[in-house]
């Protein structure tokens, strides 16, 4: 499993606010190109949305769902690129500096198709590289 965190100057509300729009996870979600519609009452448990992810002449389209909320400290979403694969990402929100500030945890880890088969060190390293580009680009969103 990969893990990163990073401090928000944002308060919990104000981050989870740009959680609970599916429509800009295509400008902070590296490697998500576009979303195609949103499905069901985002993000309430079972919501989806329908996205294209990838690099170059190698895009999936796809879908990602909420699997559990709990607004607005905690989102975990089911995404899905197959057949490279689906993960389980879940984002917890912590409040710091008296609820002023927020520290925004990501945990990926691949459940199941080849990134599952092949969890590996290296994979998990690239993972939380991606992550971290993903975290400084929800700061931002997060911060206008």
């Amino acid at each position: 499993m990969s893990c990163n965190t990073m401090r928000m100057e944002a308060t919990p509300e104000e981050v989870f606010a740009v959680l609970a729009d599916a429509r800009t996870y295509e400008h902070w979600v590296v490697g998500c190109d576009d979303i195609r519609a949103v499905e069901g009452d985002w993000p309430g448990a079972g919501a989806r949305f329908f996205h294209t992810v990838g690099v170059g002449p190698f895009k999936l389209k796809d879908n990602t769902k909420v699997v559990e909320v709990d607004p607005p400290h905690r989102l975990v979403l089911e995404a899905r690129a197959r057949p490279a694969g689906v993960a389980r990402v879940a984002f917890t929100l912590t409040p710091v500096e008296e609820g002023r500030a927020t520290d925004v945890t990501i945990e990926e880890k691949p459940i199941r198709g080849l990134a599952k088969t092949l969890e590996t060190p290296v994979l998990h390293h690239l993972i939380f590289l991606r992550n971290a580009e993903t975290l400084r680009r929800l700061r931002k969103q997060a911060a206008s």
